[in-house]
This record gives C-alpha cells, sequence and structure tokens, in this order.
C-alpha cells in the first residue's frame, strides 16, 4: 500500500495582540513555537515540517527547532482577522511550484504546547482509518454550556438555545442533565489536500472528532492563559515535549 505524504502548518504570525510575541515567548527553556516544531519531528508522521510566519526573527527560530520556512507570509493574508485557507493555499501553491504534492496536512498551532507527539499520532491513525472523512479536528467537552448563554438586549435576554430538556428549560437544569457539546479546540486539524482543492476549505464537510486529553487541547490566548501553563509545567514538566537541542538565544 503506497504511504501517504503528509506536511504539518505551523502558523506563527508576529502580530499577537494579548500577548506581545507570544509565539516565540520562552516557556521554560525555549520560546513556545519549539514545543509544536519539536512534537511534529519527534512524532514521525510528517514528510516536511514547515512554519507559516511573516517575520524574519521568527523564521531564524523556526528553522533552529528543525522547521522549514519557505518564503515569508505575506502581509496581506498575516492579519488577524487573515482566514487559515488563505495562508494554507498559500504554502500548497509554494510547495507545488517547487513540485511537491501532499496527501494530507495538518495545522498545528503553537498556542498548544501541550499537544505531544503521541497526540500527533493518535490523531493520524484516526484519520488515516476513517475513509469517509474530509478531515479531522479536536474538541474537547464544553464547560460552559451554550444551554446555559444569553442574549442581551436592552433589559431584556433570551436563551441562545430556548429548548427544552423534559419540563426544565435548558437554563434551569443541571449540568450533568443536559446534552454532550464539545468546543473545538487549536491544537490539532488534519485534512486531505483534496478537500482544499475540490472544496476550496480546510475543513471540507464530513469532519471526524479528535477528543482531546487531559492538557493536550490546553491554549494560550489570553495572559492568565500563559500564567497557568507556567504553573502546570512547574507541577509536571513531562507535559511538555522533550527539546533535546540548548535554547535558541532570544536577544
Amino acid at each position: 500500500m503506497k504511504k501517504n505524504k503528509i506536511v504539518a502548518f505551523i502558523p506563527a504570525r508576529s502580530s499577537s495582540k494579548r500577548i506581545a510575541d507570544k509565539n516565540i515567548r520562552l516557556l521554560g527553556k525555549h520560546p513556545l513555537l519549539a514545543y509544536t516544531i519539536c512534537s511534529a519531528i519527534q512524532s514521525g508522521i510528517f514528510d516536511k515540517v514547515l512554519c507559516a510566519t511573516d517575520s524574519e526573527q521568527y523564521a531564524k527560530i523556526a528553522r533552529y527547532y528543525g522547521a522549514e520556512v519557505p518564503a515569508l507570509r505575506p502581509e496581506n493574508i498575516s492579519g488577524d482577522k487573515s482566514s487559515d485557507v488563505e495562508w494554507v493555499n498559500w504554502l500548497i501553491s509554494i510547495l507545488a511550484k517547487n513540485g511537491e504534492h501532499y496527501d494530507a496536512f495538518s495545522i498545528l498551532r503553537p498556542t498548544s504546547p501541550f499537544r505531544l507527539p503521541e497526540t500527533i499520532q493518535r490523531a493520524w491513525n484516526k484519520f488515516s482509518n476513517i475513509k469517509f472523512a474530509d478531515s479531522l479536528r479536536a474538541v474537547q467537552k464544553t464547560k460552559q454550556h451554550p444551554g446555559k448563554m444569553w442574549i442581551v438586549n436592552g433589559d431584556r435576554m433570551n436563551p441562545i438555545m430556548p429548548f427544552m430538556n423534559g419540563i426544565s428549560p435548558w437554563h434551569s437544569s443541571q449540568y450533568a442533565a443536559l446534552p454532550e457539546i464539545y468546543i473545538q479546540d487549536a491544537s490539532l486539524e488534519i485534512a486531505w489536500t483534496n478537500t482544499l482543492l475540490e472544496q476550496n476549505s480546510i475543513s471540507g464537510n464530513v469532519i471526524v472528532p479528535f477528543i482531546s486529553r487531559n492538557m493536550e487541547g490546553f491554549d494560550i490566548n489570553e495572559p492568565e492563559d500563559w500564567i497557568l501553563a507556567e504553573h502546570y509545567i512547574k507541577i509536571d514538566p513531562s507535559l511538555l515535549t522533550y527539546i533535546k537541542i540548548k535554547p535558541f538565544n532570544i536577544i
């Protein structure tokens, strides 16, 4: 059986607003970006690991830890409102111009530092064995249930999900009585390249769930998330992918 060729895409914009230079800020001994690059390489799943960045400084760090940066991401697809499909199409086109074609790609975001090599292995094994899938996306059970969320309009509010659970509306029910609902996390996506080329979508229509375990789906977005991440690795350093090389010297 022909082995699928798979490429990892790691997006690392330099214009983070909530945490300045988040993707290259030190978490433990290494820049945040390093843990995702090293987990991708150590997983043994990918034929190539690429970093999509708009910064030469970020590119140097990415290359140091083993990723390739074929070109800097153009400014017009590097804003905080730029869609993923834009920069993924851009990378796919660069690879195609170089005569490189991949059967599948995975998006691994640096903001999920606790995604380990075995996480990626588990996700690929699930995805590759479900033949009808367009893509796979990491999700986790939501703690803030939409059945208890509201839309406020002046002095009135209405529930987002005004459905009944037996004789009680969902917003008046115990959490355990509500239907299980999952929220996507930023740790991992996998899709067939044909899904992108044929549907201009990184997910397609048939999306397989990948349930994140424990801390795998932890995502750093806000300053308080960074504080929590530092706290967690003090308690359990094994949450982070082990990196053998000495830390990059960020001046």
